[in-house]
């Protein structure tokens, strides 16, 4: 295999561009104040299913590819809307990836400057928004501006991450991207708990590391994948789009190699491990379960129907079974509290398995709204589960994740649901700063708040 094996994603002509800009302001700028505004987005990796009903939808299609792709210069130009499906297409074939590519294909770059993401590079690269070298953004206030470090709008340049569209929408953004080799080996490393911390420490600051995270199956049973580029497919490269499961594979074998497009893609397959509650890891549904549905979209999509009907929720009362709490989140946590927050959740929330992935900010100053330290090690948390809501609180399970990151100061991502009152919320996202920013690019209050919109 190489790269340049790989179709390209066509380049959107720059014309095309303008002319969608200018289409998107005309529509933006023709729904009546008052109205609230969606973007009319095939697909999304929120975990807060609204109605939103009476919004207006707004039109984004022809926002979705890449502009330019620059190996020398080490950038790419990219429509806000486009999927890391499409920047990976047009990236991987010119020899070059993003430094962070998000783990699911849909996810758009947009959506993870202003809602942040996270991958097995972020130990060293950081957030996607830290990639980030300048972008065109449409204020609530209808108006363009570009964005960039140290220029007039530098403001809304360090508080757009973490603002979920609440402060605008990324229409085109320049990001740095990376040289890749062809293929990716894999090691996977078992750590007892009482070393996980200074084990990740120890594998992130190895210079000779591209790619580091871990999965924890049970209290005493994590792994660390310790990811290198190679030019060497060795034996042979693994296939884990068809019958075979990656997150089943990292317990079964210490060593492996994918492409470096598969290995970008390793966790869509599956929606990591979340593919089981559809029957799909079982190996009659599998086999029949068309491959190209095997994909994180259409899972989501499951989930939404089940959310908009109910089908789960009359099941457990026809069966007499409680009710779930969905507790689907991810937080970052200091390193050196990794322990203290895995024991307890493991006794408090017991889902499993659980994702681990290293970050560190990329950027020597903090982002506002949502305030890492810079230079400390943190590790991302992620589960995405139900259990049995306690009894008289339904809310319960989420809550003490949320008090549990807080006492260890971590922080907690804002896609999925959130339980934090007000003032408790802008104490951790920094409620001076965002009104600031409000103020100046939304004065007339066209779109709501991130409260308002994180918790409706």
């Amino acid at each position: 295999m190489t790269l340049t094996d790989l179709p390209a994603a066509r380049l959107v002509p720059r014309a095309a561009h303008d002319a969608a800009v200018a289409e998107l302001q005309r529509q933006y700028r023709a729904v009546p104040p008052g109205t609230p505004v969606r973007l009319g987005k095939p697909t999304s990796n929120l975990f807060r299913f609204s109605s939103a009903a009476g919004a207006r939808l707004i039109d984004v299609s022809a926002l979705t590819g890449v502009l330019d792709v620059d190996p020398v210069a080490g950038t790419a130009e990219v429509q806000g809307m486009a999927t890391y499906e499409t920047i990976v297409a047009a990236t991987l074939a010119r020899g070059v990836m993003p430094l962070v590519v998000p783990q699911l294909k849909t996810i758009t770059l947009g959506g993870a400057v202003t809602g942040l993401g996270i991958e097995s590079t972020s130990f060293r690269h950081g957030l996607p928004h830290e990639s980030v070298r300048e972008m065109d953004v449409l204020t609530p206030a209808g108006e363009l501006v570009t964005v960039t470090r140290d220029g007039e709008h530098a403001d809304l340049f360090r508080g757009f991450p973490n603002s979920y569209g609440t402060l605008g929408y990324a229409l085109r953004i320049v990001i740095d991207v990376m040289p890749v080799q062809p293929y990716v080996a894999l090691e996977h490393r078992r750590i007892g708990s009482g070393e996980l911390s200074a084990a990740i420490s120890e594998v992130c600051a190895d210079p000779a590391t591209d790619f580091v995270d871990g999965t924890v199956f049970g209290p005493d049973e994590n792994y660390l994948t310790i990811g290198r580029f190679t030019t060497d497919p060795g034996p042979g490269t693994s296939d884990y789009t068809g019958q075979r499961i990656f997150y089943t594979s990292i317990r079964e074998r210490t060593h492996d190699v994918l492409t470096v497009h598969d290995y970008i893609w390793r966790w869509d397959t599956d929606w990591f491990w979340c593919s089981r509650a559809f029957g799909v890891q079982h190996p009659l549904v599998r086999r029949f379960w068309p491959r190209r549905y095997r994909r994180s979209d259409v899972y989501r999509r499951l989930v939404a129907l089940d959310r908009r009907y109910g089908f789960t929720a009359k099941a457990h009362r026809v069966l007499g079974k409680p009710q779930d709490e969905l507790v689907i989140q991810d937080v970052e946590i200091p390193v050196a509290r990794l322990r203290e927050f895995l024991d307890t959740f493991h006794a408090d929330i017991g889902i499993r398995p659980v994702w681990l992935c290293p970050l560190a900010l990329r950027d020597d100053r903090p982002w506002p709204l949502y305030p890492l330290t810079p230079g400390e090690l943190y590790v991302n948390v992620g589960f995405w589960s139900a259990v049995p809501q306690a009894p008289g609180d339904p809310e319960a399970h989420n809550r003490r994740v949320e008090e549990l990151v807080a006492q260890l100061g971590g922080h907690k991502s804002l896609y999925s649901t959130v339980h934090y009152d007000e003032q408790e919320f802008w104490e951790h996202y920094n409620g001076p700063a965002y009104r600031a920013l409000k103020d100046r690019y939304d004065p007339g209050g066209r779109a709501p708040d991130l409260y308002a919109k994180v918790r409706r």
